[in-house]
C-alpha cells in the first residue's frame, strides 16, 4: 500500500515538474512567435495574453502515454492518435484560425478512431447494438472537447477543473476489480499524469494569466478527460453514478449555455460572454474567485454524493440524479441573478 502511493506522488511530482517547464518553454515561443490573445468585447481578460500553452500538458500526456505498460497497446496508440490529431488542429487554429466545421470534423473523425481502437474495452457486445454505442460515444467525445474549448475563458477554470477530475479519476480506476486490473492500472497512471501536469501549468495561467491553454490545450484537455471518464465507464462500472456528476460543474454550464443559443437561434459555435463564469466575472467577481466557485461545487456537492453513494449503491441513481438538477437549479437562478446585477450596474453607468 505504502509502495503505491509512493509511486503515485512520484508520478504526480515529476509529471508537475514536466508540466512547470514545458510551459514555460511554450511561454517563451508564443512571446516570440507574438502568438497573443487580445482583449474584446466577447472576452474576460484586459491586456493581450500570450496562447498555446496547453500545448506543455498535450507534451506530457504523449511522452508518458507510450512509457506506460499496456497490457493492450492499441489502446495507448488509439488515445495518442486522437489526442495528437485534436492537439495539432488546435495547434494550427492558435496560430492561424481555421473555420469552426473544419476543426468540428477533425474533432468527430478523431472521437470515433478512438473509440474503434478502444473496442476490446467494450467486451462481447452484438453489432446491432455495438455501432449505436461507438456513435454515442463519439459524440460525447466530440462534445467534451468543445465544451472544455468553451469554458475555457477565466484564468485557471478549466486547469482546475481537469486537475479536479484527473484525480478523482485515478481513485476510481483503483477500484476495478480482479478482473478489470491490469487495464484500470495504466489509466490511473496516465490520470496522475494529467493532473500533475495541470497543476505545472497552473501557477502560468492562474490567478493572473501569464500564458492560455489556447485551443490545442483545451480541445486536447476535453479528449483526455472524456476518453479516461469512458474508460472509467467500462472498467469500473460500479461507479457509474459517481463519475456522470464528477464533470457536472464544467458540463452543466456548457451544456445548458449552449442549448440556450440553439434554442434563440443563435450560432452556438461562435464566441460569445453567456457561461455562468462569464457572468460572474462580468459581475466583478475575480478569475481566482470564479475557479473557486466552481472547485466549492465539487468539494461541497460532488464529493458527499459521491460518498454516499457509495454507501448507500441503491440510492447511487437518485443522488446523480438530484446532483444534476441542483446544478440546473443553481446555474439558472444564477445566471438570472447575475444578468440582473450587471445590467443594472451597466445601466447605472
Amino acid at each position: 500500500m505504502m509502495r503505491d502511493v509512493a509511486q503515485a506522488l512520484g508520478l504526480l511530482g515529476a509529471a508537475l515538474a514536466a508540466g512547470a517547464a514545458f510551459t514555460a518553454l511554450a511561454l517563451r515561443y508564443a512571446r516570440w512567435r507574438q502568438l497573443l490573445d487580445f482583449p474584446g468585447q466577447r472576452r474576460s481578460h484586459r491586456v493581450p495574453t500570450p496562447r498555446g500553452g496547453g500545448i506543455a500538458i498535450v507534451a506530457v500526456l504523449l511522452v508518458v502515454l507510450f512509457l506506460l505498460d499496456w497490457p493492450l497497446p492499441r489502446l495507448a496508440f488509439s488515445l495518442g492518435a486522437a489526442l495528437a490529431a485534436v492537439a495539432l488542429v488546435g495547434w494550427v487554429d492558435d496560430h492561424r484560425p481555421l473555420s469552426a466545421r473544419a476543426r468540428i470534423v477533425v474533432h468527430f473523425l478523431a472521437a470515433l478512431g478512438l473509440c474503434l481502437g478502444w473496442r476490446p474495452l467494450v467486451g462481447e457486445i452484438d453489432a446491432l447494438v455495438l455501432w449505436p454505442v461507438f456513435a454515442l460515444a463519439a459524440f460525447w467525445l466530440a462534445g467534451c472537447i468543445n465544451a472544455w474549448n468553451f469554458m475555457d475563458g477565466s484564468n485557471g477554470l478549466v486547469a482546475s477543473q481537469c486537475l479536479w477530475l484527473a484525480l478523482a479519476l485515478a481513485w476510481m480506476f483503483g477500484a476495478a476489480d480482479a478482473q478489470h486490473l491490469a487495464l484500470a492500472r495504466p489509466f490511473a497512471a496516465l490520470s496522475l499524469v494529467l493532473a500533475g501536469a495541470c497543476a505545472g501549468f497552473l501557477p502560468f495561467n492562474a490567478p493572473r494569466a501569464a500564458i492560455f491553454l489556447g485551443d490545442v490545450g483545451s480541445g486536447a484537455l476535453g479528449l483526455a478527460c472524456g476518453a479516461l471518464l469512458l474508460a472509467a465507464l467500462a472498467l469500473v462500472p460500479q461507479r457509474a453514478a459517481c463519475l456522470l456528476i464528477l464533470p457536472s460543474a464544467l458540463l452543466i454550464d456548457a451544456a445548458l449555455t449552449l442549448a440556450f443559443r440553439v434554442y434563440s437561434g443563435r450560432r452556438w459555435y461562435t464566441a460569445h460572454r453567456e457561461h455562468l463564469y462569464q457572468w460572474l466575472v462580468r459581475s466583478g467577481r475575480s478569475h481566482a474567485q470564479v475557479a473557486m466557485l466552481y472547485l466549492g461545487w465539487n468539494l461541497l456537492v460532488v464529493v458527499p454524493a459521491c460518498a454516499a453513494s457509495m454507501r448507500w449503491p441503491d440510492l447511487a441513481s437518485p443522488l446523480a440524479a438530484a446532483v444534476l438538477l441542483l446544478g440546473v437549479l443553481v446555474w439558472w437562478f444564477g445566471k438570472t441573478a447575475l444578468c440582473r446585477r450587471v445590467r443594472r450596474k451597466e445601466t447605472m453607468q
